[in-house]
């Protein structure tokens, strides 16, 4: 049964629990078969709602701040793999009560925190994030190998033995590629850091492995996992955030005003693309909407512009099969990774609901957002 978009409020993000059970499925497969673990990264996905159901498949989460760590050990019941640029020493001891597993950013951290984590009752596993000086990222907003970078340690800053208490290292240069840049990455990771390989637990290669995407080669990336397990004897952890929610819901809106704009149509919506869509401005990318094409001449054409005041709070060029009327529903695809985790109420403006359609075709409203929603933030 499709989805009864009549019956759902506007705006709201709508996440397809089915096609989400699907994607965890074939995580699960790629964790069995290659001996990896899987990890969620919130960073990506913190809808906590789904949280049982990602404990099922996956063998963790990864936080990226105090408030992700304490929410996995709360929702998922379960302590994080966290890594942050930096910790703020107030607190640290509560992030290691959450913590299974502290990555830390630079040798200055680890020497203010490890005594720390030494002297914990729990057991915590301590790693450096390095920086392999790779990666195959284009916009370099996303690329942590940029000269200058402040994310991960070069080669020439660390010794021939790793400190103290350190069991894994931590590289994260990847952002929604495939097993095959993966491969490339690893021969700058083992050529810089492959005598350090020798020397830990653990081997986290971060997110970016878009293992749900169509065509992804998955025996690929078994058997570079199974290599590298193999050669160095450690386990390897994967923490995708955009593989897990992959195209597994939408963002459904309205349209509230059509204007033209000197000669361009404009279909003014109940959402933004700058406060509900801020990685469509960022990276860039421009969203699929349901029933629309790319510009086609002689068919309605249209601007879709967001509801706030910000001039550049839009998205050109979609055609659709008959004119927009004021009122008509209008989809964003792929709505569900990278754009909850980063809403904002700019302007004011509402931020959107969230709900889950079930594999039983029922609609769940997990949550409205009003004017506390945005007074509280201000």
């Amino acid at each position: 049964m499709p989805i009864d978009f009549a019956n759902i409020p506007s705006p709201c993000y709508v996440l397809e629990e089915k096609l989400l059970r699907k994607n965890l499925e074939l995580l699960k497969w790629v964790q069995e078969e290659s001996g990896a673990e899987i990890i969620l990264a919130l960073k990506g996905f913190s809808m906590y709602k789904t949280f049982p159901m990602v404990k099922q498949y996956l063998a963790g989460a990864t936080a990226s701040s105090l408030n992700e760590a304490r929410l996995i050990f709360e929702e998922m019941q379960c302590h994080a793999h966290t890594y942050a640029p930096a910790y703020k020493p107030e607190e640290f001891e509560e992030i290691m009560s959450y913590s299974s597993h502290i990555t830390f950013n630079s040798i200055n951290q680890y020497n203010q925190f490890k005594g720390q984590v030494l002297a914990s009752d729990r057991k915590i596993s301590m790693g450096l994030r390095i920086n392999p000086q790779y990666a195959e990222v284009e916009t370099d907003m996303y690329n942590p190998c940029i000269v200058g970078s402040r994310l991960g340690i070069t080669r020439d800053a660390l010794g021939e033995t790793l400190p103290e208490g350190i069991e894994g290292l931590h590289s994260h240069t990847m952002c929604e590629n495939d097993s095959y840049t993966l491969e490339r990455t690893l021969v700058h990771i083992e050529e810089k850091f492959g005598d350090l390989l020798h020397q830990i637990k653990w081997l986290n290669l971060g997110g970016g492995h878009l293992m749900t995407r169509q065509g992804y080669d998955h025996q690929h990336l078994i058997g570079i996992i199974k290599r590298l397990k193999n050669t160095y004897n450690i386990e390897i952890i994967l923490e995708p955030g955009s593989a897990i929610a992959w195209q597994t819901g939408y963002l459904r809106s309205k349209v509230l005003d059509i204007v033209d704009a000197q000669g361009v149509d404009v279909a003014i919506l109940d959402v933004s693309f700058a406060a509900h869509m801020p990685d469509t401005l960022e990276m860039p990318y421009k969203p699929k909407v349901w029933g629309a094409t790319e510009p086609e001449k002689g068919k309605p054409t249209y601007r879709l512009g967001g509801m706030t005041c910000l001039a550049g709070d839009f998205m050109s060029g979609y055609s659709f099969e008959k004119p927009l009327q004021i009122g008509d529903t209008v989809i964003f695809d792929d709505m569900i990774h990278y754009t909850m985790v980063k809403t904002t109420t700019f302007n004011g403006v509402g931020l959107p609901s969230i709900g889950i359609w079930h594999e039983d075709d029922t609609f769940e409203l997990l949550k409205s957002f009003g004017y506390e929603t945005f007074k509280d933030k201000i």
